[in-house]
């Protein structure tokens, strides 16, 4: 069984994925993912076997990588704290009561598999799988009513922990790449997209949000790290912003992604989605 993302995570790229890998760069060093979601694409590497310099996956959302932590070193632990939860799927008191966690001053003191298991309940039972925080770092998104939502999968996590096993984990702002990164690394950046209108903006991952003002602080990264000599893949909304901020590089086309988070079930499909790299095929 091939190792794959055990989260659903808003703008994950399981649907993208054969458009990234059809642009990958042909060799690579250190593998390096500082908006790491759900991971397909590190997953997808470490199965084909090109992950032979290792990898270092990052994010700015502390539970988050929390989650991939318990996943790397507590694999069997955390199946069982997800079996314990599993007869309440459907139950819409304990799922509120599980949200109310992060409510209380003592939540971070909880116990690594604790956190992480409710981080995958929550994910499973949610609405729409949507991963949402408020102004106050809590998680809000409401409860999902499904049917037979799929709470644990032992042989998942078992082969995402195989995958994990050597993966440097990181909370930290995208930023710090220029410390560690180094020529012939490959970085694949997926930032919360520029919105494509006014009301289409998500960026609640963390309660900071992902603002104009931050995905040009990025694009000045991304050519910062070029000038190194590092490998860049990049994927955004294909906006007049995100296109500007590119201009230039070798590769800048749009591709066609399917997209399901939108709660609006009418919105779900086809979009056109940037890829920009800093390197030619």
């Amino acid at each position: 069984m091939p190792a794959r993302p055990f989260l659903k995570w808003a703008g994950g790229k399981s649907q993208l994925l054969p458009e990234l890998i059809s642009r990958l760069p042909p060799t690579f060093r250190h593998y390096h993912e500082p908006f790491v979601g759900g991971g397909a694409l590190f997953f997808s590497l470490w199965n084909s076997g090109r992950l032979t310099a290792g990898a270092t996956l990052s994010d700015l959302n502390v539970e988050l990588i929390d989650c991939y932590r318990a996943v790397r070193d507590h694999a069997e632990e955390l199946i069982a704290a997800l079996l314990a939860h599993k007869p309440y799927a459907n139950d819409r008191d304990y799922f509120y009561a599980m949200r109310a966690w992060d409510r209380a001053p003592d939540f971070m003191a909880r116990p690594l598999v604790e956190r992480a298991a409710r981080t995958i309940f929550l994910n499973r039972t949610c609405y729409n799988g949507l991963y949402r925080l408020n102004n106050r770092r809590q998680f809000n998104a409401p409860f999902g009513y499904y049917k037979k939502p799929l709470i644990v999968d032992p042989e998942q996590l078992q082969e995402a922990s195989h995958a994990l096993q050597q993966v440097v984990l990181r909370v930290g702002d995208f930023s710090e790449l220029l410390t560690r990164a180094l020529p012939g690394d490959f970085i694949y950046f997926d930032p919360p997209y520029v919105p494509v209108s006014a009301t289409a903006s998500f960026t609640a991952y963390t309660p900071v949000g992902f603002t104009e003002a931050e995905q040009r602080r990025l694009a000045e990264l991304f050519f910062q790290l070029y000038d190194r000599g590092c490998h860049l893949m990049l994927s955004n909304s294909y906006t007049a912003l995100a296109r500007g901020l590119y201009a230039g590089l070798p590769i800048h086309e749009p591709v066609l992604a399917r997209r399901k988070i939108n709660c609006d079930g009418t919105k779900r499909g086809g979009v056109e989605e940037l890829i920009v790299c800093s390197y030619g095929r």
